[in-house]
């Protein structure tokens, strides 16, 4: 394997990361929204991403992070009675998002670091490319 493919994978990485916190930043934007409809509230959602063995599998023989999809959480809606709410229905409840703020920041926490990490990879790879290179002086 080339040391420059390094930098695809690490690439490949920071992108499925910022994927991922992407879509966690807007679980947290969505976190209190309710309705009267339990099909029209948001509700969480989380990227999907090929395992390791599928990455090595592909046809060009890159290697790296590929988004499978971004699924729904299937957890169940809260519900609130709230009569006095625009959005209530007929025996005045409303449907509350699923979004649990507190999973959401450690997701967001634990992209942010692995971000960071895969950015260590690439300066870490291109120092030892650049003292390799100084070898011929």
């Amino acid at each position: 394997m080339s040391l420059f493919k390094v930098f695809e994978t690490a690439g490949s990485a920071m992108s499925a990361q910022t994927i991922r916190m992407n879509v966690t930043s807007s679980n947290l934007a969505n976190a209190g929204s309710v309705s009267g409809d339990p099909e029209r509230v948001y509700r969480a959602k989380q990227p999907v991403f090929a395992s390791f063995r599928d990455a090595l599998n592909n046809e060009d023989g890159a290697v790296g992070v590929r988004l499978e999809g971004i699924i729904e959480s299937s957890a169940p809606l809260a519900t609130r009675y709230q009569p006095d709410h625009p959005e209530a229905d007929a025996d005045g409840n409303v449907f509350v998002s699923n979004v649990n703020t507190v999973e959401e920041m450690v997701n967001m926490i634990s992209a942010s670091r692995s971000y960071k990490n895969n950015v260590e990879i690439i300066n870490t790879t291109k120092d030892l490319l650049t003292q390799t290179l100084s070898l011929g002086r």
